[in-house]
């Protein structure tokens, strides 16, 4: 992840002055993750390293417009859901009365979310003391 830094507007004080260079956070972690995955897949480093870097770009852009992607077939799935039970609808709609126009319906499927994976949760640990779960 980058942070960053805007520029002074032309004639302001430091405008000549040289950007200052986009630092990024380091996570040992995921840095840890990152070598473990090179460490096991050498022939695909080597792949990524010897791309021209226009083309690791689209790729990164690529994976990026992937992953909104998927996010959206998600969210329209979780609407789809959510509009085909007028019990259900009606329920969102009154959580989110409160929420701007604009906002509900971004609201609705993070509430959607989590109460999914609260209740796939829940049955998981029911299945794990070995109770019944309902379909």
């Amino acid at each position: 992840m980058s942070t960053k830094k805007t520029s002074p507007p032309n004639g302001a004080p430091g405008a000549s002055a040289p950007p200052e260079p986009t630092t990024y956070r380091v996570n040992p972690e995921v840095e840890a993750k990152i070598d473990s995955y090179i460490k096991e897949n050498p022939k695909y480093w080597a792949y990524l390293q010897a791309m021209p870097r226009e083309r690791l770009e689209r790729t990164v852009v690529l994976n990026e417009v992937r992953q909104i992607d998927r996010q959206q077939r998600m969210r329209e799935g979780i609407m789809k859901r959510i509009n085909t039970s007028p019990e259900l609808k009606q329920a969102y709609e009154t959580l989110v009365k409160n929420v701007p126009e604009d906002q509900r319906e971004e609201v609705m499927t993070q509430l959607a979310r989590q109460t999914q994976r609260v209740v796939s949760r829940s049955q998981g640990q029911r299945q794990a003391r070995g109770e019944a779960v309902a379909a």
